[in-house]
């Protein structure tokens, strides 16, 4: 393996160390050093302080240390390029100053430490250190379009709401299969409805005339009660979301306590999987749920996002945000594909749009709330533009 990676304190800290081990052989790959031969080391802040001590003579912990092999000589493909040490304890603290997610911070400082094997020192001269920030540079926007998704993130609309307002009034209009083709015409990739068990607002009519009609996705999301798995089983959609339900509940609150009810879900997924219907489980950011999402087969998980939402501080937010980030990637490392949603709306959707783990986003009560104003179409079109750009 090019690659040797350790870790003495990851865990301590959401650290996925596949990923961080793919990142390296791809900025290997990119310097033309796919068959040399480097060292990663994860540390606490501690050991960094006595490394950066003994070598550097500063008593002080830093967040990435490198260690070349090569003594000022060129570097051919093959040859062993050197250690790299980075703290956990100080990538972390960093990522969440510069509020990005700490796997975006670790690969930075991999790159830093990199580009000192390679020969780069940023303390030699000015020239230099804008030479070897330039090579940081390209090669994060490398890393960045290598790992980018081959396509954008995609927006699932919620029809739940145009039902709510027609059950309002207990006639036929306005009808949420009319509003999700008008969804499907301004660029939405699929659409969600909710058959409770207490038809508070979408219907059977409604599921079954959307299973015949929309012509992208039809995501189910549904409570795993006989009566409704029954009625999915029947109807075939796309894919389902399983979602806890609460009768007195307005919306859903939090996500499923998959760990909890494991037997249970794992035989829903069975017989959806069994259908063909591929499943997914709303779930809060805490990988103990996304593990037991991953051992009981389903396919994605959706993070919910609500606390990152709902946040009433700034450090509230940016602490919820690193767990729907961390959770996300969590999630893609374990296999799954992730989705997201909850509470997301104009103000705050673009954060996490930019998470490359996440493959969609559920959104609806904004969308709605916007196309009083705007019209749907138009609602729609403001929410892609802003989870594209």
């Amino acid at each position: 393996m090019p690659v040797k990676l350790r870790s003495e304190a990851s865990g301590h800290h959401p650290i996925q160390l596949d990923r961080l081990c793919r990142s390296a052989e791809v900025l290997l790959r990119r310097t033309n050093h796919g068959n040399s031969e480097l060292s990663l080391l994860i540390v606490s802040d501690q050991a960094i302080h006595e490394l950066n001590r003994h070598y550097r003579h500063k008593d002080k912990p830093t967040n990435v240390l490198s260690f070349p092999m090569n003594d000022g000589r060129e570097i051919a493909d093959g040859a062993l390029l050197g250690d790299i040490v980075i703290s956990a304890d100080t990538a972390a603290r960093e990522a969440k100053e510069l509020k990005i997610p700490l796997r975006q911070r670790l690969n930075w400082l991999l790159i830093h430490g990199l580009v000192h094997l390679l020969g780069y020192d940023h303390e030699r001269s000015e020239p230099e250190a804008a030479l070897m920030e330039s090579r940081e540079h390209e090669l994060q926007q490398h890393l960045n379009d290598t790992e980018r998704k081959k396509t954008m993130t995609q927006l699932a609309i919620n029809v739940d709401h145009v039902a709510t307002l027609r059950q309002a009034r207990g006639i036929n209009e306005p009808d949420p299969v009319l509003a999700a083709g008008i969804c499907e015409l301004a660029g939405a990739s699929g659409i969600v409805v909710h058959l409770r068990e207490d038809r508070r607002h979408i219907q059977d009519r409604d599921v079954r005339i959307l299973r015949e009609t929309v012509k992208t996705k039809l995501n189910l999301e549904m409570g795993a009660t006989p009566e409704i798995i029954g009625i999915a089983l029947s109807l075939k959609p796309d894919m389902i979301t399983l979602v806890p339900e609460k009768r007195q509940e307005l919306t859903t609150e939090g996500g499923l306590n998959v760990s909890g009810q494991k037997k249970k879900l794992e035989e829903v997924i069975k017989q959806m999987t069994k259908a063909g219907i591929p499943v997914s489980l709303f779930i809060d950011p805490e990988p103990k749920q996304i593990s037991a999402a991953a051992a009981i087969g389903a396919t994605f998980v959706e993070i919910h996002t609500g606390r990152y939402c709902d946040a009433a501080s700034e450090t509230a937010r940016e602490d919820e945000f690193e767990l729907v980030a961390t959770a996300a990637d969590f999630a893609y490392g374990l296999g799954l594909k992730v989705n997201a949603g909850h509470g997301l709306n104009y103000q705050n959707v673009s954060r996490v749009a930019a998470l490359d783990a996440i493959v969609e986003l559920s959104i609806g009560h904004s969308v709605m709330a916007r196309a009083i104003m705007v019209g749907l179409d138009q609602a729609v079109r403001e929410m892609l533009d802003l989870i594209r750009g």
